[in-house]
């Protein structure tokens, strides 16, 4: 089985410092303070556009690219500060574990970019099961992020992934909308910002309070 992973809220949490990291970013680059961000299931590249819109800027990759470049340096001095109380989930780590030793492939497909989620899993040492998905500098849409981690996960791995051999596992609204959107089931995990019971109205396939004990 394929199974796709979101990271913040699913897998770790940050303790606010990826939002600390994005709010300084853009005061530096747009030299103002932004909106209140959402970050909860969101992209990268969908928080920047919404930076554009607020700032009355025109879209520039290029100007995208300085932002990611002010970001990722505030990220990783953050993820080493012990005061925003940054932690791996319960049952996370056993989850991954024993998914690697039963034969699962693991992939990714969170909103962050690419980079940004290389950096949140190598500090809290989880990045090893992973070697490919879909990233928020992906897509600024997140339920375009489904086909590219799949195209990814079979380059990868030399197998074809029916759509019911494939499950994502998320903790918002958002991640459930992402994997419906290309046709694959969808657990989800209240340990971030949601309940139970909004998951539930949301359309999740199968909602947990964590991870611990789960098997596909």
């Amino acid at each position: 089985m394929l199974i796709l992973f979101d990271i913040d809220g699913t897998l770790v949490d940050t303790g606010g410092a990826g939002m600390s990291a994005l709010t300084e970013a853009a005061r530096e680059i747009f030299e103002g303070d932004g909106p209140e961000l959402d970050l909860a299931g969101s992209t990268d590249g969908g928080i920047v556009r919404g930076l554009f819109t607020h700032f009355g800027r025109t879209y520039d990759a290029a100007l995208e690219e300085r932002f990611y470049q002010c970001y990722l340096p505030k990220l990783e001095r953050n993820l080493k500060d012990q005061r925003f109380g940054g932690r791996i989930l319960t049952g996370a780590e056993d989850l991954l574990k024993s998914l690697e030793d039963t034969g699962h492939d693991l992939g990714l497909m969170t909103g962050n970019i690419e980079r940004g989620a290389v950096s949140k899993m190598r500090h809290y040492g989880i990045a090893a099961p992973f070697h490919f998905g879909s990233y928020g500098d992906d897509h600024w849409d997140r339920n375009k992020l489904g086909p590219i981690a799949l195209a990814r996960a079979e380059a990868h791995t030399g197998k074809n992934f029916s759509r019911d051999e494939i499950l994502v596992i998320g903790d918002t609204p958002k991640d459930v909308a992402c994997a419906h959107a290309f046709g694959v089931k969808c657990v989800a995990v209240a340990t971030g910002a949601f309940s139970e019971e909004e998951l539930l109205a949301s359309g999740a396939d199968q909602v947990l309070p964590d991870l611990v004990g789960f098997q596909p």
